[in-house]
């Protein structure tokens, strides 16, 4: 499993985190097994690239249904910005509470649906492989700040989830191919509102 280049100081943080992932993986399904060789890259280069695509650094965010702490836990961890963490599986979300235990990362846990979670507004939103954009819309938005943005991870079938949320959603949108290889890509959302 190659390292990706992290900030400085946060790769003893990381390993932390992989070491109890890996340890937690048994007993709670966080990611899949063909998946563990390649963890680094699928898993956190991807997350620690919205890193360096935010347009300025959050005073804080909101990851949605961060599962095993993708890419929420790993930017708090890399970064210093406090995260809250939606995740509504009790398992997971355990995982994730003794993860920042582990590693010290600024978050808070949210165990909740994330259309249950009372949060205060925040200027960047994140996800990963959670739901299509329309959806992803509809539950970012009462979570978002005003000027804020999303950062979403989406796969190959971007361009047609673009098309479904512009049939009810007016926004400001960039794709931004994926450092980390494959078909994925970043969107930027801002200024999303339904029409």
């Amino acid at each position: 499993m190659d390292e990706p280049a992290v900030p400085a100081g946060a790769l003893p943080a990381l390993r932390r985190y992989v070491d109890l992932l890996l340890r937690w993986n048994r007993a709670v399904n966080l990611i899949s097994a063909r998946d563990m060789p390649m963890l680094w890259q699928r898993h956190i280069a991807d997350s620690l690239q919205l890193a360096g695509l935010w347009r300025r650094q959050p005073e804080r965010a909101i990851d949605l249904g961060s599962g095993a702490g993708f890419p929420g836990l790993v930017l708090a961890i890399a970064s210093g910005v406090p995260f809250d963490l939606v995740e509504q599986d009790q398992g997971k979300a355990a995982f994730l509470r003794e993860a920042a235990r582990v590693t010290g990362a600024s978050i808070n846990v949210v165990a909740a649906r994330i259309e249950d979670a009372v949060l205060p507004r925040a200027p960047l939103i994140t996800a990963r492989a959670l739901a299509p954009l329309p959806r992803l819309l509809l539950l970012s938005v009462p979570l978002l700040s005003p000027e804020g943005e999303c950062l979403f991870l989406k796969g190959r079938d971007v361009d047609r989830e673009i098309a479904e949320a512009r049939k009810h959603w007016a926004m400001e949108i960039e794709k931004i191919p994926s450092s980390s290889g494959g078909d994925g890509v970043v969107l930027r959302v801002t200024h999303p509102a339904r029409l």
